[in-house]
């Protein structure tokens, strides 16, 4: 029985905090059982940073670096950039051609975006609005039957999956499988203040960073505010670094809740032991990013690869998109 196939992607934002550690763990679970295609997305970053693209480059290799590291493997899955596959825009365009412009403007994220990124912004454009069918493209130019999502993302799927039941339907075709959604357990870590976790919060822990960097971050964590003293009892559902100790010291959290309730452990210890904890995970993904930045080429020569790959893929649906659109 032929495996099925999965797109997904990323924006690159640069180094990836641990925050998406459980996004890129969950894709090594699926490259054994799924072919796999995984992009950093560079022309989305377009969509909402095309005055700054100075550092997109960096991003994209610093992204593709914390991948690999955390277990992403070239001999199973295709890892490539989006822009050096041009077929993804070559389908993006055919595709716009059939897409109602009521379908992006009903997007409920769209609005949703305009007031958070808007102000001092001008995002009006058309690459915003029509992100969802680059999006849709990214996914059906492989003819990938699935894609692993959060519920957040189930409406851009939706507007995808709708793109190919016109497409379909104008073209009296099967060309596209309409793709199925793949829900995934994610654990959506909070940053060290409480608040989502992100760069620009300055509230995140890089993937990358060393024991050093790391301790400092867990020792910042937000905890009991009531808990003056270390002889006052301490509630563990309002501490952030219980809520790590579930994820990266699962075997002890009970113990902690305990110590906690009854104030037998101090704040700094139990900061101490988790920042223990997860040194510990973290070394293997460490050790392998040491040895992909002293190899420089191995990344350029992953990704290189991986385009030639894809393009081959990419190249065969849009040659039966232009056969059965009657075009090129």
């Amino acid at each position: 029985m032929s495996k099925g196939r999965i797109f997904s992607g990323m924006r690159p934002t640069g180094k990836l905090h641990i925050g998406h550690l459980s996004v890129i763990e969950n894709w090594v679970r699926l490259q054994e059982e799924y072919q796999c295609f995984f992009a950093p997305v560079d022309w989305h970053a377009l969509t909402t940073g095309y005055e700054d693209t100075a550092g997109i480059k960096e991003d994209t290799r610093e992204m593709v670096i914390d991948w690999l590291s955390a277990g992403l493997d070239p001999e199973k899955s295709t890892i490539f950039v989006q822009s050096h596959v041009k077929e993804h825009a070559e389908l993006h365009l055919l595709l716009s051609m059939t897409t109602p412009l009521s379908w992006l403007e009903r997007c409920p994220t769209y609005k949703e975006q305009l007031q958070q990124l808007g102000a001092g912004r001008d995002i009006r454009t058309y690459g915003f609005l029509g992100y969802p069918v680059l999006m849709a493209a990214d996914i059906l130019v492989y003819r990938a039957d699935t894609v692993p999502v959060g519920e957040d993302q189930l409406p851009h799927l939706e507007l995808a999956r709708e793109i190919v039941r016109r497409f379909n339907h104008l073209y009296d075709s099967q060309v596209f499988p309409e793709p199925q959604p793949k829900l995934a357990k994610i654990s959506m870590l909070p940053g060290i203040d409480k608040r989502k976790m992100s760069k620009s919060y300055d509230n995140d822990i890089a993937i990358s960073s060393n024991a050093e960097e790391l301790w400092e971050k867990v020792r910042l964590m937000i905890t009991d505010p009531a808990r003056v003293r270390k002889t006052d009892p301490g509630d563990p559902e309002v501490c952030v670094v219980h809520t790590y100790n579930k994820i990266y010291n699962d075997e002890e959290v009970e113990e902690r809740i305990a110590q906690c309730r009854t104030a037998g452990i101090g704040c700094i210890n139990c900061k101490r032991r988790l920042a223990d904890k997860m040194i510990e995970s973290l070394n293997p993904i460490w050790e392998r990013r040491a040895q992909l930045e002293n190899n420089p080429g191995i990344v350029e020569e992953i990704l290189t690869a991986g385009a030639d790959k894809a393009r081959k893929q990419a190249a065969e649906t849009l040659r039966v998109v232009r056969e059965v659109m009657n075009i090129g």
